[in-house]
């Protein structure tokens, strides 16, 4: 089957202009759908700013973003009705799917159930909470468990976008039909270039949570290099130094250029990683970490804990796993690739993440899983 659908993606996250990166997988899987299909986002938020409801739509060929503002209130019976009133007032301007992609299903999964009892619509969910890693266990609300227990029985697939979170969902009991799919890497925007700083420079991207990403560690590790690379830069996208003034005063730097960068576009981060001699990710926990694959797209050497994807594909030339918080791991990693370059197969590792997460390979993934759904409903 090719016939081109119309899919109603429903997001609990989606980036706008107030939150740039919240959800921005989400809206990279929507991009790549949009390659083969009509797809509208219906994604509603609340807003200070506003004395009443206000809808905005924004159309960017066949792909159609709805995102509804609606009046804050610390009231949540009254924040549901709103968000209902909206939800329903956005898909009178929708019209007619085929069907329902639900992105991170909690809370707007109880609007894709709404649908497949009111209209007998089926729905996918694509799953990205950390919440539901083994490692974390998020502690949530009876009713959010059972809601959660229910969206996931009723899904026609579950697509969490790693095995990792696959296997942390069914941990917490929540029993499905589980086919992984992983995030959208730009494959024409990550490529491999020459422009390499002069100076041996670590990258790191993220939004600059420490509980995760262990910032603080990878300051304190960059001070351990000090002793044995002799000049080196240390990049930090993401976010600014403000909260980390303080331990970098403390560690008195002498030789490390250490840069804090503030969020930057997909075309900035593709000239930073693509001018770094090696991408470290030294989180507690991911779910997926698209920086990583970006990274090696982009030609690069990657470092990484024992988490996100790069855990679960076969070993590399190009990356390196390494434990849980273990800082003098970190050192060692680094130094050896300071002291011993290799000459990387930029191509090789362009070539190996554009046949797992190009936006065609996702897209084509998600549209099968699409097909199945309308043949059997017919």
């Amino acid at each position: 089957m090719t016939k081109k659908l119309h899919i109603l993606f429903l997001c609990s996250w989606f980036p706008l202009k107030e939150y740039p990166t919240n959800g921005d997988f989400i809206q990279r899987h929507a991009e790549a759908i949009s390659l083969k299909h009509n797809v509208s986002v219906l994604h509603i938020v609340s807003s200070k700013k506003i004395a009443k409801t206000t809808i905005k739509k924004d159309i960017d060929a066949n792909l159609t973003t709805y995102v509804g503002y609606v009046k804050h209130t610390e009231n949540s019976i009254l924040k549901a009705i709103r968000f209902y009133k909206t939800y329903i007032q956005i898909l009178r301007l929708i019209g007619n799917y085929d069907v329902i992609h639900v992105n991170t299903l909690y809370p707007f999964g109880i609007f894709a159930l709404h649908q497949k009892i009111l209209k007998r619509k089926s729905f996918i969910i694509s799953e990205h909470w950390t919440g539901f890693l083994n490692s974390r266990k998020n502690r949530i609300s009876c009713f959010q468990k059972m809601c959660s227990k229910l969206i996931v029985k009723k899904a026609a697939f579950v697509c969490p976008v790693s095995d990792e979170l696959k296997n942390g969902m069914q941990n917490s009991g929540l029993k499905g039909n589980y086919f992984p799919v992983g995030n959208v890497v730009d494959t024409k925007i990550f490529i491999p270039s020459n422009q390499k700083r002069k100076e041996f420079a670590i990258v790191h991207v993220s939004g600059l949570n420490d509980a995760q990403k262990n910032i603080n560690d990878m300051l304190k590790v960059a001070k351990l290099l000090e002793k044995e690379i002799e000049v080196f830069s240390w990049t930090f996208i993401g976010g600014t130094s403000e909260k980390y003034q303080k331990l970098i005063s403390e560690l008195q730097f002498k030789t490390a250029n250490i840069e804090f960068i503030n969020h930057v576009s997909q075309k900035e981060l593709a000239s930073h990683l693509q001018e770094a001699t090696i991408c470290v990710s030294f989180s507690n926990y991911e779910t997926f970490g698209i920086v990583m694959p970006e990274a090696i797209a982009c030609g690069t050497f990657v470092i990484s804990t024992n988490t996100g994807i790069l855990n679960e594909l076969k070993p590399q030339d190009f990356f390196s796993i390494i434990p849980l918080k273990d800082k003098n791991t970190l050192v060692t990693e680094i130094v050896k690739k300071y002291k011993n370059p290799t000459k990387l197969n930029t191509e090789k590792m362009h070539s190996y993440i554009q046949t797992k997460f190009s936006q065609e390979i996702i897209s084509d993934v998600f549209s099968n899983l699409y097909y199945k759904i309308v043949s059997k409903k017919n």
